[in-house]
């Protein structure tokens, strides 16, 4: 089965989205990842109306909606290993606002990065916030399964301290064993670690969901010193299925440039 290849909507900010929608299918991407943000401040103010809309759109250029990542860039004062209850209920109960945006987008992963909205606060231990984390996705994975929505911890180790190694992400995902809450590969993250990616993907591969492709510049794909050769090779080795999605940091070239490039040399590298 051919990789699927995907670009993450904030790129295009200052777009109208159905701008961007034709701009990345006229290249020839199959999908799109959809930042929340990039729509609302909060996911509750995106209308029915607006979430057909969208669909929609992707749907009648042929693009799919991967899911949703950077879930929780706002609204503010959100936080997922908090000890203090009434913020963490807040952050569960946009949780379940976000699972209903990403089914209803026809989106099937949420990518969870977030790292400031999960390091450990102030005086809190590693492994009080473990337990607490593993109760917030215990009672969300019923809602996830119904609407057949997986969740992708994302290892991040250089800008958080829980869960900042894929070894720890693969531990989550294991203590949870649920098939709804799975992990993924994010180049950058692999490279900041310290990991070979063909390493990084046969560590993850029986819970790789997905994977974020950029360069440890934090520019996309082929626009830095990262071959990605070994990503592709241990991906077709393991029979991935998923989309392999741009994502960038840095928008200093300008989102054509961008889109253009990484996907040039995605298709050289996946040939």
């Amino acid at each position: 089965m051919p990789i699927k290849f995907a670009i993450c909507n904030e790129l295009f900010q200052g777009w109208r989205l159905e701008d961007a929608f034709a701009f990345v299918k006229e290249l020839g991407y199959d999908g799109v990842e959809i930042a929340p943000f990039t729509l609302a401040e909060s996911a509750e103010q995106v209308s029915r109306e607006e979430r057909r809309r969208i669909r929609k759109l992707a749907e009648d250029l042929g693009l799919e909606i991967v899911g949703l990542h950077w879930l929780l860039v706002s609204p503010p004062g959100l936080h997922l290993t908090t000890p203090d209850d009434s913020v963490r209920e807040r952050t569960k109960a946009y949780f379940r606002e976000l699972l209903h945006l990403c089914a209803d987008l026809g989106g099937k992963i949420m990518v969870v990065g977030s790292p400031k909205q999960r390091s450990l606060v102030p005086g809190d231990t590693y492994e009080a916030a473990w337990e607490r984390t593993k109760a917030f996705f215990a009672d969300l994975l019923p809602l996830a399964e119904q609407l057949n929505v997986t969740f992708c911890i994302e290892a991040l180790p250089t800008e958080t301290n829980f869960i900042p190694t894929l070894d720890e992400a693969i531990r989550f995902v294991k203590e949870m064993n649920h098939p709804n809450l799975q992990t993924m590969v994010d180049v950058k993250s692999a490279v900041g670690e310290g990991l070979k990616l063909d390493e990084a993907v046969y560590k993850a591969a029986p819970h790789l969901k997905h994977v974020h492709a950029n360069d440890a510049n934090r520019l996309g794909p082929g626009m830095g010193e990262t071959d990605f050769t070994p990503l592709a090779k241990a991906l077709k080795e393991i029979n991935y299925d998923g989309f392999v999605s741009v994502e960038v940091f840095d928008f200093s070239p300008g989102a054509e440039r961008i889109a253009r490039e990484s996907l040039d040399y995605l298709r050289k590298v996946f040939a």
